[in-house]
């Protein structure tokens, strides 16, 4: 049984839909990413941060595991489980890439979102804020650009086979939001053309409500 600390809107989705597509039980835990509401503080206590998603898992009968980050959660899961061949094996030739995005998306593209929706984390001046988001912005286009260069032809992200990486590409296009300024998913057809098919996945659409 695993336990996911859970708030809509978040990266905590993507690891629930993960969840769903290796077929394992989990409960909710109910947060929020509202840093004016009360958050759980058992969740503090795994993740000072106070972000989500946070994992817990029972690794014997007295002990639980615990962490944080979705991108090392989704190699954690993909690789406990590795039956469900949802990111290629240690041997596997798009293992490299598949490490290589992940990061990719953890570190550039969400940072780029950090800068949109919360731009004052990132400055001393409110006056500033503004700048901070433009910048976000058109960050977010140069490394969606990346992506969809990289995927090219492909049938997938990595290649042929669908992996937990389509899922966090598909979690991270629902972030996009052209009324803020964001980049449209159209400037990226082969990012569109992805995060369609991946929309088309029953866990999707559970979680989602595609």
């Amino acid at each position: 049984m695993y336990k996911l600390f859970y708030a809509e809107d978040s990266a905590a989705m993507g690891i629930r839909v993960i969840l769903e597509e290796l077929g394992l039980p989990y409960e909710l835990i109910p947060t929020t990413i509202d840093r004016d509401k009360s958050i759980p503080p058992e969740q503090l206590e795994i993740n000072p941060n106070g972000w989500v998603p946070v994992l817990v898992w029972n690794q014997d009968s007295n002990n639980e595991g615990s962490m944080y980050e979705c991108a090392a959660i989704t190699v954690f899961l993909c690789d406990r489980h590795s039956d469900a061949n949802l990111a290629p094996k240690a041997d596997d030739p798009a293992r490299a890439l598949y490490l290589q995005t992940l990061v990719y998306f953890s570190n550039s593209i969400q940072n780029a979102f950090q800068l949109s929706y919360y731009s004052d984390r990132f400055v001393d001046s409110p006056s500033d804020e503004a700048s901070a988001k433009l910048r976000g912005n058109r960050r977010l286009k140069e490394t969606w650009t990346v992506i969809d260069d990289q995927i090219g032809n492909n049938e997938w992200l990595l290649g042929d086979n669908f992996s937990s990486a389509d899922i966090y590409l598909y979690m991270l296009t629902t972030w996009l939001q052209t009324d803020l300024g964001h980049p449209s998913i159209y400037e990226f057809p082969n990012v569109k053309r992805i995060a369609e098919k991946v929309m088309q996945r029953p866990s999707v659409k559970l979680i989602y409500r595609t």
